[in-house]
């Protein structure tokens, strides 16, 4: 007698996630040096500010489009990605994992947002590029332009945090809620810089296209390094 072996679809190997991942980060790497090309060779200027201007008042480029109440909620909305409410979160998930002895997901929390950090201003240094000009800038800003701290870090944090989330559910629609909640905080951020005029958009998609791509390469070193049998941190490290 014949025996037929169960088929197993591709997507549901092991293998796969971290094949589609690969693809993922080197797609973002690419388009953010793309972006970062075309930015140094000033090829974006026009884009940029064409954007920028749209987002203002005819004739009066300090004042943004829309009523009142949404430029004070970009305000708020930005804070979201900033040092002050990232390391206040990231200290809180990392204090909750410790206590509960996950210690994969606080490395991978970790990781994810200190390494970006370290890595979002060494390129801020080492591009050196001049905060936009052209409108005025409507919160306080210190650092160089490219690429978007704020972009970076909240996909970075956001994306991950989600993710991390998403693995204590088991109904698919709460899990892609999770995760999407991460993505939509990621956009909402980066469009709320170049609202304010303190960002180009370039500076915005350089952003998101590293601090998205770093976080699945945190996610990848975690899958890797994790003990056999660690089935709390194993969960943990998978996205959602």
């Amino acid at each position: 007698m014949f025996s037929l072996t169960r088929w197993t679809p591709a997507w549901r190997l092991p293998e796969f996630n971290t094949l589609v991942a690969f693809l993922v980060i080197s797609g973002m790497l690419f388009a953010f040096v793309k972006i970062a090309d075309e930015m140094a060779e000033g090829e974006t200027v026009h884009f940029d500010e064409a954007v920028l201007l749209a987002l203002r008042q005819p004739g009066d480029l300090a004042r943004p489009v829309g009523p009142w109440w949404l430029e004070a909620a970009m305000v708020d909305i930005t804070a979201l990605g900033g040092w002050t409410v990232l390391t206040l979160l990231t200290v809180v998930v990392l204090a909750y994992l410790a206590i509960t002895a996950r210690r994969g997901a606080a490395a991978l929390v970790l990781a994810a947002v200190a390494g970006g950090a370290l890595l979002s201003s060494a390129l801020k240094v080492g591009f050196a590029r001049p905060r936009p000009e052209l409108v005025d800038h409507l919160v306080n800003v210190s650092s160089a332009s490219f690429p978007s701290g704020h972009a970076m870090l909240s996909a970075a944090t956001y994306l991950t945090l989600g993710a991390l989330l998403a693995r204590t559910e088991s109904r698919r629609s709460v899990r892609a809620l999770i995760f999407g909640v991460g993505v939509v905080l990621t956009l909402v951020i980066g469009v709320s810089r170049v609202y304010l005029g303190v960002h180009y958009p370039t500076d915005v998609l350089a952003g998101w296209c590293l601090g998205a791509s770093w976080a699945l390469m945190c996610w990848l070193v975690a899958r890797w390094l994790r003990p056999r049998g660690d089935e709390t941190d194993a969960a943990a490290a998978e996205p959602g």
